[in-house]
């Protein structure tokens, strides 16, 4: 069973400048990803995806290959996911190599560990599912949530205002750090997510998107958290 590593990583990064590869605790904040992904032990081919060639020298330096340079097409604000995927599978398939899974690791997901790449791939290894990805519950009802008009609050479900929190039933978000999927059935269909998606849990620690300099440092502390607590 061939499997590939796909990490996405554009240099364009508007609100944190050069994002995918800034420090973080040390190390280019990719760094993270690809070692993860080495770690596994899963992966026969693990390569960053980028239009950078900072970003490329960066990720071959950590062990990643980088074996062209992303489309234009494919680099600017608007370039989804799916088509960056498509975009390696085509080209490594033109190269007389073809893979049964893949795994889109996102490069700042520095609190991936390969412990987790191996759960979802023993999940979608079952056969079952097309996709796997980490997911984790929210930490309020979402059924509960509020919106703000001229400073004036209401509610979004307003018949769940009296519901008990206990009533409520749960909902999950995207931990926004990999996709495990099984490539013929992407190529077919063009998308990650359908309805044969399954979801591997992860606890609040164990994952956190940086959008912003207050995630990074948020992400930082998770991070030095967790690596001191399996150290003891």
């Amino acid at each position: 069973m061939t499997k590939i590593a796909i990490i996405p990583a554009r240099g364009g990064s508007k609100r944190i400048p050069r994002k995918n590869i800034k420090d973080f605790l040390g190390k280019p904040i990719i760094a993270y990803s690809i070692q993860a992904a080495i770690e596994s032990k899963l992966f026969d081919e693990i390569m960053v995806s980028t239009d950078d060639e900072e970003i490329a020298s960066v990720a071959v330096n950590y062990g990643a290959k980088v074996p062209f340079l992303r489309s234009n097409e494919n680099s600017n604000d608007f370039a989804a996911t799916a088509d960056v995927l498509k975009e390696v599978i085509t080209y490594y398939k033109k190269e007389d190599k073809v893979f049964e899974f893949g795994c889109c690791i996102y490069p700042t997901a520095s609190l991936i560990s390969s412990e987790k790449l191996i759960e979802a791939f023993k999940i979608i290894q079952d056969g079952e599912f097309s996709t796997v990805f980490p997911v984790a519950e929210f930490s309020s009802p979402i059924q509960r949530a509020l919106k703000v008009e001229k400073e004036r609050i209401s509610n979004f479900f307003p018949k769940h205002m009296q519901t008990r929190t206990q009533d409520l039933e749960k909902a999950y978000q995207d931990c926004g750090q990999f996709y495990f999927f099984k490539v013929e059935s992407f190529m077919k269909r063009g998308f990650l997510q359908g309805d044969d998606t399954g979801a591997l849990f992860l606890k609040d620690l164990e994952y956190q998107d940086i959008d912003n300099e207050q995630d990074w440092k948020i992400a930082e502390f998770k991070y030095q958290f967790l690596k001191q607590a399996n150290d003891e």
